[in-house]
């Protein structure tokens, strides 16, 4: 692992759950809390909420003690921003812009594999779960994120969203594959001691953590995980403005036991 990362105590410690103090190049630091699932052991799915809610509030009221924020979604109602499909049905949403949304990254689940890859990689109608956001972060254990570029069209597609996630830093949450097991992670920020990360600085941060694809997901307000029923990141709506809770979201990542 980097020397600029460094592992944090946590209050509740749980063997799969790690909170990490991380050194930025410019010496601004931030915390990244990392959740480790064995594939092999665990069953992954995408939810489409019925209603916006907060993720911890959602995973208390279903039983869900593993989650962590999905996609993006379109304000005020909450409808899901990019394709969403369980059990092989697409669910409601909005789509991306074109031509982004033939691009921008998915996370797909069929029968117990799980891949993360961009759009095209997938058929038209996919069997299983699809959750699609990004951009891809990690491709074949290599960045695939620059600073300055925008090869999936989220400066360029701005419209659709608060801000341009793409520039700056800001909380962050991702998902990543690194060998047998799929990585769920959050970053704090807004805060004086929580620089955040860019995009870039997020993909560095996955391959340190061993990442052989990842993609990025909601992020801001939004961004959330839950492990062992319990709310592990401190989400931040504006600099230094904690969220309790969290952002009402509208899908999510569950892991589950097998």
């Amino acid at each position: 692992m980097s020397p600029l990362i460094a592992p944090r105590a946590d209050p509740v410690p749980l063997s799969h759950l790690r909170s990490l103090r991380v050194t930025l190049a410019d010496g601004a630091r931030t915390t990244v809390h990392v959740a480790a699932h064995e594939l092999a052991a665990t069953r992954v799915r995408v939810a489409r909420l019925t209603r916006p809610e907060p993720l911890a509030t959602w995973c208390a009221r279903t039983g869900v003690a593993e989650a962590i924020v999905g996609g993006f979604f379109v304000r005020p109602h909450g409808r899901p921003l990019g394709e969403v499909r369980t059990h092989g049905i697409a669910r409601e949403s909005t789509a991306f812009a074109a031509p982004w949304h033939k691009q921008r990254a998915c996370l797909h689940v069929d029968r117990g594999v799980v891949s993360i890859a961009p759009r095209s990689a997938f058929c038209t109608a996919p069997r299983g779960d699809l959750l699609q956001a990004g951009p891809l972060l990690v491709r074949d254990g290599a960045a695939a994120v620059q600073a300055g570029e925008d090869p999936e069209g989220f400066s360029a597609g701005h419209a659709q969203f608060d801000s341009d996630i793409s520039d700056g830093r800001y909380p962050r949450a991702a998902v990543a594959l690194a060998g047998g097991t799929l990585l769920a992670v959050a970053v704090d920020g807004r805060a004086h001691d929580e620089a955040g990360m860019t995009l870039d600085e997020l993909a560095a941060t996955l391959l340190d953590l061993g990442a052989e694809q990842a993609m990025n997901l909601d992020g801001g307000g939004s961004a959330s995980l839950v492990c062992g029923g319990l709310l592990r990141n401190l989400p931040r709506g504006q600099q230094d403005v904690v969220i309790p809770g969290g952002r009402p979201i509208s899908t999510a990542i569950a892991f589950a036991r097998r």
